[in-house]
C-alpha cells in the first residue's frame, strides 16, 4: 500500500503550485483505481490546517467548506485507507522519536512514518527529505523529473 503525505496532497488542492497538475494526477490515479493507497490522519490535519492558512496564501487561502470538500472528495475514494494509530502504536513511535536528530518539528514525521510502518505501508509519496531519517519507510517523490 502507498501513503501520501501533506505535501502532495496540498499540491494537489492548490492550483497555483507549480507541481499542481502533476500532484493532482498522482492522487486521482490512485483515488480512481483499485489499488489501496493511504493518507495518515496527521497528514488530514495538515492539510486542512495549511490549506487554510492565510499567512501562507494570503488573500486566497482556501476555505475551511473548500478545504473539506477536498478531503471529503478524497474520503470518498473506494481503496482509501486512513491511518491512525493502531495497538502497539507506542512502541513504532518510540524507536523512531528517540533517533538524535529526531526534535521539533521533524516529530511530527516521525509519527508518519511509525504510522506507515505499523500499517506495512511499502512507500510514502513525498517531496520531504527529513523522511531519509527513518530508512526503513521507503520514500518515493512522485513528482521528481
Amino acid at each position: 500500500m502507498i501513503a501520501v503525505d501533506t505535501n502532495i496532497l496540498v499540491y494537489a488542492h492548490r492550483r497555483e503550485s507549480r507541481d499542481h497538475e502533476a500532484a493532482r494526477d498522482v492522487v486521482r490515479r490512485m483515488a480512481e483505481g483499485p489499488d489501496a493507497w493511504a493518507i495518515p490522519w496527521p497528514c488530514v490535519y495538515e492539510f486542512f490546517s495549511v490549506v487554510t492558512n492565510a499567512r501562507i496564501w494570503k488573500a486566497d487561502a482556501s476555505t475551511p467548506d473548500e478545504a473539506w470538500s477536498q478531503l471529503d472528495a478524497w474520503f470518498g475514494a473506494p481503496a482509501l485507507v486512513l491511518l491512525a494509530e493502531p495497538p502497539g502504536f507506542s512502541a513504532v513511535l518510540a524507536t523512531l522519536v528517540r533517533r538524535p536528530r529526531v526534535r521539533g518539528a521533524v516529530v511530527h514525521d516521525a509519527r508518519i512514518a511509525a504510522l506507515c510502518l505499523a500499517h506495512g505501508v511499502t512507500a510514502l509519496l513525498t517531496r520531504d527529505r527529513d523522511f531519509a531519517l527513518f530508512p526503513e519507510l521507503a520514500t518515493r517523490d512522485p513528482l521528481r523529473k
